[in-house]
């Protein structure tokens, strides 16, 4: 093997569980009850701030999160599918340049399901027929299509604020349904309201992503287009994590091949309660038994936001890029109208290798993987036609600018001392 980097296939998920701009702290074996501080050191508040705890051989079967006396919804999760939880997460309020003291409490006893209050939802679901279909957390397919196999064509997720779906074929294209009041809606509608459920108010889809990035999909580039995930050797989905704090869905692209190179990509969508955002992580390598290696530095990869007609287009030339336009949501033209919708992605700059490239379609990042396997970002949406959301370009890019400062600015963790 060329490559001078030897680790094991597991610690490249371990990357996966590891990388996160939101707050995180590593917990060791031993600790059962402790104290931890979190701290908001920004001058403006945070709502539903993301908070993980990774467990580091902390062998437990439920936790529990406590401000003072009010106990806080969070979930342990096992992100490497090995039966053991990896990280707790949770969500948290914080005023600015607040300081909060949170008692955590691990235990070898089982939780009580349902505990906590639904604030997110993934799904995927596999046709019986034409007009019936199962709920399951795992597909996959040597030809890399299954997008007539599953109800809405891929796995879907939400927030009360936004949800998103990723086809399940060559595109993995990030698609939108948007909402006009805050709730759940995807266990009723499943991607496809009714005229009665239109009626009272449910969302639906808005946005016609065609051969597009969408929002945040990460492409190919032949040199003067992105370019569909294709061929591939076996393409899988999983859900990882469905609430009650966030979900975790990941989309794997075995044996790639592109740009003479053949390799893995696993592409992990987080979405934390209260959230219209998700972060994006990209793992890329190559795999000989055991081992892995980077891709060459000079393969580049494309991301952004598609093109729409009747727009308008944002950039701060670093890192940040946005548009706000009107299309039809579906080829239907009869039944449905145009929608309105803004779409964002924010990668930090050590994955940019090119910024402000368009093709015929698309508005994109040039990127190329860093020394730790990955390219990650986050991406975000709204409708138009919420009741709580914004109602034109310029609110929506002001949302943006304070989006990408609150990603760069997480709350601080640090643990009390006994």
């Amino acid at each position: 093997m060329k490559s001078t980097t030897k680790i094991t296939f597991l610690l490249i998920f371990s990357f996966l569980v590891c990388f996160s701009t939101h707050a995180q702290f590593i917990i060791e074996a031993g600790k059962k009850n402790f104290e931890i501080v979190v701290t908001n050191l920004s001058n403006t508040p945070k709502e539903n701030a993301p908070v993980v705890l990774k467990l580091s051989d902390v062998i437990i079967k439920s936790a529990t999160v406590w401000d003072k006396r009010q106990e806080i919804p969070s979930q342990l999760d096992d992100l490497d599918a090995n039966g053991t939880f990896d990280e707790l997460a949770f969500v948290i309020n914080m005023k600015p340049l607040e300081a909060k003291k949170l008692k955590i409490e691990l235990s070898v006893e089982e939780s009580v399901a349902g505990r906590y209050p639904n604030k997110v939802h993934a799904q995927l679901l596999e046709k019986d027929s034409e007009k019936s279909f199962k709920p399951v957390i795992t597909a996959a397919s040597e030809t890399g299509d299954l997008y007539n196999a599953f109800h809405h064509h891929g796995p879907a997720f939400e927030s009360e604020l936004m949800a998103y779906r990723i086809y399940f074929d060559q595109k993995q294209t990030v698609d939108l349904y948007g909402k006009k009041i805050k709730r759940l809606e995807l266990q009723e509608t499943n991607w496809y309201p009714t005229d009665e459920q239109l009626e009272k108010k449910y969302g639906d889809d808005i946005l016609r992503v065609s051969g597009s990035v969408g929002v945040g999909t990460l492409k190919g580039w032949n040199g003067k287009k992105a370019i569909h995930i294709s061929p591939v050797d076996n393409r899988d989905a999983r859900i990882i994590s469905n609430g009650p704090v966030r979900t975790i869905v990941d989309m794997t692209s075995h044996g790639w091949e592109y740009m003479g190179e053949k390799f893995t990509m696993v592409s992990r969508y987080i979405m934390y309660a209260g959230h219209r955002d998700v972060e994006v992580m990209n793992i890329l390598f190559q795999k000989e038994e055991d081992e892995v290696k980077m891709l060459p530095k000079d393969i580049l990869f494309a991301t952004g936001v598609q093109k729409l007609p009747d727009s308008e287009l944002f950039t701060d030339n670093d890192g940040l890029l946005g548009i706000w336009g009107t299309d039809w949501p579906v080829n239907d033209t009869i039944k449905y109208a145009k929608e309105t919708v803004g779409l964002g992605v924010f990668v930090p700059k050590e994955y940019i290798s090119e910024k402000n490239v368009e093709d015929n379609v698309n508005h994109l990042f040039l990127l190329n993987n860093n020394e730790d396997f990955q390219i990650s970002y986050y991406i975000t949406a709204a409708a138009e036609k919420e009741e709580f959301g914004y109602k034109n370009p310029e609110d929506f890019f002001k949302y943006l600018e304070a989006w990408k400062e609150d990603i760069l600015n997480p709350v601080k963790i640090r643990m009390l001392r006994d």
